[in-house]
């Protein structure tokens, strides 16, 4: 799968970055099975309607109310309700990981994104070349990641080029900005970010979205890398000189 020698601050890079989202996918999963229904718009809870659940807890499609109560006895006062469920809730935990995670993540891809950018690799390894842009081009090498023996190593193919520029410049940017967007306390600095991403709600379902479209990445990555020679393709980008 592409260049057979990478650079060390290529392989570091893609080292942390692995790590550090696959801590984030797990971490973001107890999360999600703590509250497994998405919104849209700036507010969303139990009580209101969801623009779809994921049964991935017990918390899906729960039983309802037992009844609502008042948080206070006032007229017009805020209505909430009494669970007829145990909750699943592991969220002190999954937050914290989910958190320092993140971190590492944003800042390692910011080093190896200008590192990429001044050193001209990605110049000369992921821009696709004047010749390389045409349709036919693109269709033989889509179809050539379903034949075995077309993994041969060497330089990236145009759809390798084309996805990992996606995600270097477009999912892995949606994923970080959409989770700055949940949280209350960059948004009361930068509210554009609400803006963009039409609320806390939106931004938690596109990024979902987004980090599920890393995570099918992930896994077609890694099974081409098994398809295509898996002892050789690990070593040139952990071990080897």
């Amino acid at each position: 799968m592409g260049n057979g020698q990478h650079k060390r601050w290529v392989k570091s890079a893609h080292f942390i970055i692995t790590l550090s989202f696959l801590a984030l996918t797990v971490s973001g999963y107890v999360i999600l099975m703590s509250h497994p229904r998405l919104y849209w718009g700036k507010a969303g809870n139990d009580l209101t309607p969801a623009l779809f659940e994921l049964p991935i807890s017990r918390n899906y499609h729960h039983g309802g109310w037992e009844k609502r109560i008042q948080f206070k006895h006032l007229a017009n006062s805020q209505i909430s309700a009494v669970r007829t469920y145990n909750i699943f809730n592991q969220n002190g935990w999954g937050r914290s990981t989910h958190f320092l995670a993140a971190w590492f993540l944003v800042i390692t891809g910011l080093i190896y994104l200008f590192t990429g950018i001044f050193s001209g690799y990605f110049r000369s390894n992921l821009a696709p070349q004047t010749r390389e842009l045409s349709f036919r081009l693109f269709w033989q090498d889509f179809l050539s990641h379903f034949r075995k023996q077309a993994y041969t190593g060497g330089q990236y193919g145009l759809l390798q080029k084309i996805t990992y520029l996606a995600v270097i410049f477009f999912l892995f940017p949606v994923v970080i900005l959409t989770g700055f967007t949940m949280s209350p306390a960059i948004t009361a600095s930068y509210p554009f970010l609400l803006k963009i991403f039409f609320g806390h709600q939106s931004a938690r379902t596109i990024h979902f979205f987004s980090a599920s479209a890393l995570l099918l990445f992930l896994l077609v990555h890694v099974v081409m890398v098994v398809r295509s020679g898996f002892k050789r393709n690990v070593l040139a980008i952990t071990f080897s000189s």
